[in-house]
């Protein structure tokens, strides 16, 4: 039996789970400098030991919220994720752990739930007492012709989601 080591976190009182080979670290919140211009997931950058680093809102990229911004608490976390090269943070509601998903506890999504758009949604982990929406960080904020996420301008090459 195969099994998955992922990292658990919260996003609108939901479970989601990532690969945990793409997570970098997860950090508190910290002040993020806006930038204009840039899609409404985009919140702005931080300062990551010298690096500028975007930072989304994975609650708007994932079309999410019901009344526009989110609320953040004292569970509120940045989760740093590496696509093709690139670091990018997610703001998530919380992160609960770090552990593995067995292949077998794995269902893919069926195609009334997920639309071909919703690409990035790997399947969901049936486990003791939760559901767990298994996402592909990487289709996610990687932007290409055939996926544009809701609420997302349209863009023909491949960038990371402050492009998307």
């Amino acid at each position: 039996m195969t099994e998955q080591l992922v990292v658990f976190f919260e996003l609108a009182s939901e479970h989601y789970a990532i690969d945990s080979m793409g997570v970098r670290e997860i950090i508190r919140m910290q002040a993020i400098t806006k930038i204009p211009g840039a899609p409404e997931s985009v919140l702005g950058v931080i300062n990551l030991r010298g690096k500028v680093t975007p930072v989304l809102d994975l609650k708007k990229r994932l079309g999410l919220l019901a009344n526009g911004e989110s609320q953040e608490t004292q569970e509120t976390r940045i989760m740093v994720v590496e696509v093709e090269g690139q670091y990018v943070g997610l703001v998530v509601d919380g992160v609960s752990e770090v552990s593995r998903i067995p292949s077998s506890a794995v269902e893919p999504t069926s195609t009334i739930v997920a639309a071909e758009e919703a690409d990035y949604i790997l399947g969901v982990a049936k486990l003791e007492k939760k559901l767990v929406i298994l996402l592909d960080i990487g289709r996610l904020l990687v932007a290409g012709v055939k996926r544009t996420p809701p609420g997302a301008e349209k863009n023909e090459g491949r960038a990371i989601a402050s492009m998307a």
